[in-house]
């Protein structure tokens, strides 16, 4: 693993495919990107016509696309993979329903435990966090130890989200193999300026 970890984008959650298209297209042709996550929170139509959206973009960079928890979608509209947000529980079904060349990403907040079982059941990478403070977290945020701990022992790439700053940026870098920023540059009106600053 690089001290340089690779920038993991998400979409915003609940984005509309029309309104999204240019905003993204700047940010992938400004930034490097590895990997492009669409967030869910939106209705299945609408979520379709992001895959197809988002897909195009990214495919056109060379980059993956995911989706959150869809794996029906991730299917139809030729996406890359899943990213499973309830830990390793769907890992091993979604990896039988869409073959060995998909990505499975598993998030599993703060838990070493459910990392590892991620990660044993054929996880493609495991992601932690909110690594910052958030409301949005469920229980504990997730430790720059953790980081520390996994990328020593666990061969699994790892990704560090939720409530990125630029500090948390620099502090995870030797320990992370993707940072994931989504939420923290969609808010205001240049999420191209946003990335900029926080990622540089």
């Amino acid at each position: 693993m690089s001290d340089v970890p690779q920038l993991y984008l998400m979409t915003p959650a609940g984005a509309q495919a029309s309104a999204l298209a240019p905003m993204l297209t700047e940010v992938m042709d400004r930034f490097q990107v590895a990997c492009l996550r669409i967030r869910g929170g939106t209705e299945e139509d609408e979520l379709g016509r992001l895959a197809d959206l988002t897909r195009e973009i990214a495919h056109a960079r060379d980059v993956a696309v995911v989706i959150d928890d869809h794996v029906r979608l991730a299917q139809r509209h030729g996406l890359d993979g899943v990213h499973l947000s309830d830990g390793a529980r769907g890992v091993r079904a979604a990896r039988k329903e869409l073959g060995d060349d998909a990505i499975i990403g598993a998030f599993c907040g703060s838990s070493r435990h459910e990392g590892i079982t991620a990660g044993e059941a054929g996880a493609d990478y495991v992601s932690f966090g909110p690594v910052g403070d958030s409301v949005l977290g469920r229980g504990e945020p997730a430790p720059l130890d953790l980081f520390q701990w996994w990328s020593e022992m666990i061969e699994v790439p790892v990704v560090a989200e939720g409530a990125i700053t630029r500090e948390l940026i620099t502090a995870l870098s030797p320990a992370c193999d993707f940072i994931a920023i989504g939420p923290e540059i969609w808010a205001g009106d240049d999420p191209t300026e946003a990335l900029s600053a926080l990622w540089g």
